[in-house]
């Protein structure tokens, strides 16, 4: 199921930052985790009723601040957070995950298999 986010008409600060902050705030609370696809500009614009720029702007500044990466034409996706060894443990959760889907092994089954792999009894 996809985040929603929201914006609040009467509130001083500016669509942008509401927006800025919410996307930090479902990273920091689990809501969106590394990997997850954002919604396009074009299409979160719409579905706020704001101006695509005013959404571009906060993903510029969310990918500065390297909360998202875009890759090109695939779109924007949550980028792996943390020290060095747990981005990478984060890419290789999201690469596997990835593939476990592609091939339509249920999670319970691809999470049995990584407990296996990493010697998890019970």
């Amino acid at each position: 199921m996809p985040h929603t986010f929201r914006l609040d008409t009467s509130s001083s600060t500016p669509p942008f930052e509401q927006l800025r902050v919410q996307v930090i705030d479902a990273v920091r609370d689990g809501a969106l985790v590394p990997g997850d696809k954002m919604p396009t500009v074009r299409n979160l614009a719409s579905e706020l009723g704001i101006a695509a720029n005013t959404v571009a702007r906060a993903y510029r500044e969310l990918e500065r601040d390297d909360v998202i990466e875009t890759r090109g034409r695939n779109g924007s996706f949550v980028s792996a957070v943390g020290d060095p060894t747990h981005q990478k443990a984060q890419l290789a959760a999201v690469a596997y995950a990835d593939k476990v889907k592609s091939l339509g092994i249920p999670a319970k089954e691809a999470l049995a298999i990584v407990s296996a792999a990493l010697g998890v009894r019970g």
